[in-house]
């Protein structure tokens, strides 16, 4: 039996190509691991932010001494300094289509964000049809048709980012609103006359 040499090559290159398939494949694999994990940062970077943040507006500031209140704001804000100087980026890959409804997306986000001085309450129910339109269960309240057919035309990692990004004003503006309210609260509550049984005041 007669082999020629070029049938010897393609035999012997058979190992070859699989272990480079074999290596490529487990590449891709710590590539995807490794955005994975700078994506996990990013949103710990997130969550972090949005922590300091409610620190500083939260109830409990009004509750201390002025001395306590300064001191955990230059807690806070040296935090925040810090958290600041991580920098993650993760670069999602877009064709043009993605890029647009992207950009057409964000700009819609920040029409509304650009509308809470002037009206909370409107800005809030707009942003609830937003979010409702990113959510892949039942809304609770009505769907913005063409906000979602904008979203499914991003990329995946963008669809992400643009709902987290609706969580986190809506928890802002529910963080706003409770604090407003425990502001007029404590205004309603203010020092009362007294009055003795005689009904003159004390």
């Amino acid at each position: 039996m007669i082999i020629n040499s070029e049938e010897m090559i393609e035999v012997t290159d058979q190992p070859s190509k699989f272990n480079t398939i074999k290596v490529a494949s487990c590449k891709l694999s710590l590539v995807e691991a490794l955005r994975d994990a700078a994506t996990a940062v990013e949103q710990e970077k997130e969550i972090l932010l949005e922590m300091i943040h409610s620190i500083q507006n939260s109830q409990d500031m009004r509750q201390i001494s002025d001395g306590e209140r300064e001191e955990l704001n230059l807690t806070a804000n040296r935090l925040m300094g810090r958290t600041l100087t991580v920098e993650v980026s993760v670069e999602t890959i877009r064709n043009p289509q993605q890029e647009e409804s992207l950009k057409h997306a964000t700009k819609i986000i920040d029409e509304v964000v650009n509308k809470f001085l002037d009206d909370l309450g409107n800005a809030k129910s707009h942003l609830m049809s937003l979010y409702s339109a990113c959510s892949s269960e039942v809304p609770p309240g009505p769907v913005d048709q063409k906000f979602q057919s904008i979203v499914i035309g991003c990329a995946l990692e963008d669809q992400k980012k643009i709902k987290r990004r609706l969580e986190t004003l809506l928890r802002n503006i529910d963080n706003s609103d409770k604090a407003i309210k425990l502001l007029e609260h404590s205004k309603g509550a203010g020092p009362k006359t007294l009055q003795n049984t005689d009904g003159k005041v004390n």
